[in-house]
C-alpha cells in the first residue's frame, strides 16, 4: 500500500509539473506564432484535457485496477462519445483541425493569402484563427468564414503584402474599376 501511495504522489507531482511545462511551452509558442490569448488558452486546456486522461489512467494501473476493467470502462466511453459526436463529425474534425493548425500552420494573423478554390476566390487578409474557422477579410470588404478542416486540405498561397495580392485576384476593386472607366474615357474622348 505504501509503495502505491508513493508511487501515486510521485505520478501527481509529475503531472502538476509537465502540466505547467505544457501550459507554459503553448503559451511561448503561441506568443512566438503572434496567436489570440484566448486561442492560446484554449489549446492549452485541450491538450491538458488529454495529459489529464492519461495521468488518470495511471493512477488506475497503480492502484491495481485491471486491464480488463479499464477496456470496458474506456471503450464504453469512447463509445458513448462516439455516437455523440458521429452526427457532428464536421465539428470533431474543425477541432482536431484548430489544433494542427495551431501547431503547424505557415500563416499567421495578418498575413495576406489566397486559398486555392475551384468555385470561388477566397483571397484577403487573415483577421482570426478561431476553434472552428480561419476568418478572412476579403479584397472587397466582405469576410469569409473557412472551416479549418477545408483550409488543410487546400493549398494556400501567402502574399508579401495587399498590392502582391490585389495583383493575383480574379476580381478587380471598385476603385480599380472605376479607374479603368476614367482611363477608357478619357481615351475616348482624344481619339
Amino acid at each position: 500500500m505504501m509503495v502505491q501511495l508513493g508511487l501515486i504522489t510521485l505520478l501527481l507531482v509529475a503531472y502538476v509539473i509537465l502540466s505547467r511545462f505544457l501550459k507554459s511551452s503553448v503559451a511561448l509558442l503561441g506568443r512566438s506564432k503572434s496567436v489570440n490569448e484566448v486561442r492560446i488558452t484554449y489549446v492549452s486546456r485541450m491538450l491538458n484535457l488529454g495529459f489529464t486522461a492519461v495521468f488518470v489512467l495511471l493512477v488506475c494501473l497503480v492502484l491495481g485496477i485491471g486491464y480488463g476493467q479499464l477496456a470496458i470502462f474506456f471503450s464504453s466511453v469512447f463509445a458513448v462519445v462516439g455516437v455523440a459526436l458521429f452526427a457532428q463529425w464536421s465539428i470533431l474534425s474543425n477541432i482536431t483541425a484548430s489544433l494542427i493548425i495551431f501547431f503547424g500552420f505557415p500563416y499567421r494573423v495578418g498575413d495576406w493569402v489566397k486559398v486555392v478554390d475551384k468555385d470561388d476566390e477566397i483571397l484577403g487578409q487573415i483577421l482570426e484563427i478561431s476553434t472552428f474557422h480561419v476568418i478572412i477579410q476579403r479584397l472587397s470588404g466582405d469576410v469569409v468564414t473557412y472551416p479549418n478542416s477545408l483550409i488543410l486540405q487546400k493549398a494556400v498561397v501567402r502574399f508579401d503584402n495587399k498590392e502582391a495580392a490585389q495583383a493575383m485576384s480574379q476580381f478587380k476593386t471598385e476603385k480599380e474599376e472605376a479607374e479603368k472607366v476614367k482611363v477608357e474615357k478619357g481615351a475616348s474622348l482624344h481619339n
